[in-house]
């Protein structure tokens, strides 16, 4: 269930341009002129043979492709995929050099967390979330009442994987993972994923023209990766098919299902934001945690509202952007949305939307939008300067994860700054020094 990248169209436009006179030493020089003009001619040529090397890397890796393809068909024949169904889906698939540049490409710099919600929960995805939960509030309500997962859930959950179907990709979900498969850097997980799309295509669900998706395989309007279809995907409107494509009840049940499935309590909300005490440990700001609503309300942690929290037999509090930031008391409801995308922003993301789709109020507290974000090569730098501190954190790898919030902690504690694991820019530098 993996986010689609557009990237941006550049358009220059060029006119008008004059030749300026040349300068007084361009003058004095005779060689000047020639050596540019060498240059302007050298410049195109060498753009001609990398773009020659490139096509001809293409091609002999599309020829190898063709040879992974016949070797991956006979194993999916021996694994119990008919041959009609192989012949439907494999028959001129192709090899998607474009696939292999985006699993490749990773940004340097990520978002942070504000910057992530300013787009996943904006005003106009809440008010088409609004729209679409009208259209489809008989559909949506018989999904909750059959799963115990809100309407609203469902309908965030279908905002932020395609924007309510307007950009759930335009990929061939079979050439994606053949391609991925082939490349090698993921090929098991790939490999997987493309037996269980021909098994999607034996059962009848869709035809191979309609599986489309992102590059790396997620499909339809709420993203299912093939594996998950196949364990979790339900026949909503009873037409005996299951359509993440062009079903909504079919969409709708679906995800519903899948977060049942991952543990979805009828009744508890995904979370609520609170209040933290003065001297609040943040060492015990980790989804690990886990402490009933009882025992964090005996700590000092209260609602915004001062209602009493909500009743969590096992929560944990999380401060997605340190002690400047908010704070969220979130439980297993939470837990639930991290299995359908294991990250603390997307499953905050859906919590929000929702809360906002059903009229509720959304994020309160500020988040501290004059931290600069770090990129992975200073994530890595930080790790790197903690261990060499004697803050253990593992091998440094751009990633913020529990250990390296840990060491962090650590070491804010002993230069006097709030020990919340939060990495900004003035703490990497405070560790260069």
């Amino acid at each position: 269930m993996k986010r689609m990248l557009t990237p941006p169209l550049l358009l220059a436009l060029l006119a008008g341009c004059q030749a300026a006179p040349p300068s007084e030493a361009q003058a004095q020089t005779p060689d000047a002129v020639t050596t540019a003009a060498v240059a302007e001619t050298a410049q195109p040529a060498a753009t001609a043979t990398a773009a020659a090397a490139t096509a001809a890397a293409a091609t002999a890796a599309a020829a190898n492709f063709q040879g992974w393809l016949s070797r991956f068909r006979r194993e999916a024949r021996a694994e119990g995929i008919a041959e009609a169904t192989l012949a439907r889906a494999l028959d001129g698939l192709r090899y998607r050099p474009r696939v292999i540049e985006l699993d490749r490409s990773q940004p340097e710099f990520v978002r942070p967390i504000w910057q992530y919600l300013d787009s996943a929960v904006s005003s106009t995805r809440v008010s088409n979330g609004q729209a679409r939960l009208a259209e489809h509030r008989d559909t949506a309500r018989e999904m909750e009442r059959r799963y115990g997962v809100p309407a609203e859930v469902i309908v965030a959950i279908w905002g932020i994987e395609s924007n309510y179907g307007g950009n759930f990709g335009d990929f061939s979900t079979l050439e994606a993972l053949a391609t991925l498969a082939f490349d090698g850097r993921r090929s098991d997980f790939a490999r997987t994923e493309l037996l269980a799309a021909l098994r999607i295509l034996e059962a009848g669900d869709i035809s191979p023209e309609r599986m489309i998706g992102s590059w790396a395989g997620a499909m339809g309007h709420t993203q299912f990766i093939p594996s998950s279809f196949v364990a979790y995907a339900v026949d909503g409107d009873g037409d005996g098919r299951r359509d993440i494509w062009g079903s909504i009840p079919d969409v709708m049940a679906s995800t519903a299902h899948y977060l049942d499935r991952a543990g979805w309590q009828a009744g508890e909300p995904w979370g609520v934001e609170v209040r933290l005490p003065e001297g609040f440990d943040y060492a015990r700001t980790e989804l690990s945690h886990r402490l009933s609503s009882a025992e964090w309300a005996e700590q000092g942690v209260r609602t915004l509202s001062g209602e009493p929290l909500p009743e969590f037999g096992a929560a944990s509090v999380i401060v997605p952007a340190g002690a400047e930031g908010p704070a969220f008391l979130v439980g297993r409801n939470f837990r639930a949305i991290l299995r359908y995308n294991n990250a603390t922003s997307y499953a905050l993301a859906v919590g929000a939307l929702s809360d906002e789709i059903a009229g509720r109020e959304g994020v309160v507290q500020a988040w501290p939008r004059e931290q600069q974000p770090l990129s992975r090569g200073q994530v890595r730098e930080m790790q790197r300067l903690l261990n060499e501190r004697g803050f253990e954190v593992g091998a440094p790898d751009g990633i913020m994860g529990p250990n390296t919030r840990r060491g962090l902690r650590a070491f804010q504690g002993t230069i006097g700054v709030t020990p919340d694991g939060f990495a900004t820019l003035t703490l990497l530098q405070r560790l260069r020094r």
